[in-house]
């Protein structure tokens, strides 16, 4: 009976998260081979969450990086730094991540240098280490440290792209948006909206996604629609909230704003 309590508190805790398919079981046998993980998948499909939701279930600390272009080596590992007492040693959230057997999540992998990721080389295979150069380190990873990345594939370029070399490190998850019904459980959980409202913003999400390739660089993602879910429940106009939430963060161009905030009218009614 204890065990079933302690189980069914866990499960309260957890982030939450609806499963698209096998995600959740293939991302805990990659965790229990000792494997390093590659999200693929649009902005706001819920990457960042879905890991979340999976450090808490094995019970493990997690360490999220947002990766950027001024992103080093440094940053990731460690630095010098001067003090009262003089000069110490700072350990980056990568090398606390393998000293403490946590999860390392790098958020948007591809944004940060080439130069900066080879640093995870030695820990994406058999060696699983760490070598701190400037302290004469190797850290051996324990077999409860993970690494996780993840990537907007949308956003690849010949500039910014991962590195076959690199790639071939991972076990991949490719994401997407969630199909009608798990988004609308979605929004409800994210947001305790009514499933009536639920359902009306995820059918004008699947229609402002029908544009995407026409006139709009990224699709309307589930965040945007849970957002928008937020600001009617506090009692913004639907239209103001759809227009705010589904349509001005997707595009700067007057025209196209015209013809998104068109498509919210014709489904809000």
């Amino acid at each position: 009976m204890e065990r079933n309590n302690t189980v069914t508190r866990l499960q309260r805790e957890l982030p939450f998260y609806r499963p698209h398919c096998n995600e959740t079981v293939l991302f805990e046998h990659a965790y229990h081979n000792r494997l390093p993980v590659l999200i693929k998948g649009p902005t706001g499909c819920g990457k960042s969450r879905f890991v979340q939701h999976m450090a808490a279930r094995l019970g493990r600390p997690l360490y999220t990086v947002a990766c950027h272009d001024d992103l080093t080596a440094a940053d990731l590992v460690g630095r010098h730094l001067i003090g009262e007492r003089g000069t110490y040693w700072s350990d980056g959230p990568l090398t606390r991540a393998v000293r403490e057997g946590a999860i390392c999540y790098l958020d948007e992998v591809v944004e940060a240098r080439k130069d900066t990721t080879v640093v995870l080389h030695p820990l994406t295979d058999d060696r699983r280490i760490l070598p701190l150069e400037r302290t004469g380190e190797e850290l051996q990873a324990p077999p409860e440290f993970m690494l996780v990345v993840s990537y907007n594939p949308g956003y690849q370029n010949l500039l910014k792209g991962m590195k076959p070399s690199t790639r071939q490190r991972f076990v991949a998850l490719s994401f997407d948006f969630p199909d009608a019904a798990r988004e609308i459980e979605v929004v409800i959980g994210e947001s305790g909206a009514e499933r009536a409202l639920a359902e009306t913003l995820v059918n004008l999400a699947g229609a402002l996604r029908a544009l995407k390739d026409h006139d709009l660089e990224e699709a309307a993602s589930t965040r945007l629609v849970v957002y928008a879910a937020n600001l009617i429940r506090s009692g913004l106009d639907r239209r103001e909230a759809c227009i705010a939430a589904l349509a001005e963060p997707l595009t700067d161009d007057r025209e196209t704003l015209a013809a998104l905030t068109e498509v919210i009218d014709a489904v809000l009614g």
